[in-house]
């Protein structure tokens, strides 16, 4: 099943600088690996935002659920997710 899914990260802006960069090397090696693998197939930055659009293909909603919890930034992230359907007229 595909999935769009909207994150918009908000680190506490009290964080200490040292936690930051590590969420954000572990979040990266992470999403990293999904990429790879090819559950999260596609990654798109939203200008001026710390924002991101992504496209999952897993195989439900709970793994989609699983992958995303696992993220070190979730705890600081509003998620939104979008089922995706195949278009009717798509050429595809």
């Amino acid at each position: 099943m595909l999935y769009l899914v909207r994150m918009d990260v908000n680190i506490p802006l009290d964080m200490p600088k040292e936690r930051v960069d590590a969420v954000k090397a572990e979040e990266r090696e992470y999403s990293q690996q999904l990429q790879r693998d090819g559950r999260w197939a596609h990654l798109w930055r939203v200008v001026g935002e710390y924002s991101n659009y992504s496209v999952f293909d897993v195989a439900d909603n709970d793994e989609l659920h699983t992958l995303l919890s696992g993220l070190p930034l979730f705890p600081y992230m509003d998620i939104k997710v979008t089922p995706l359907a195949k278009h009717p007229s798509a050429v595809e």
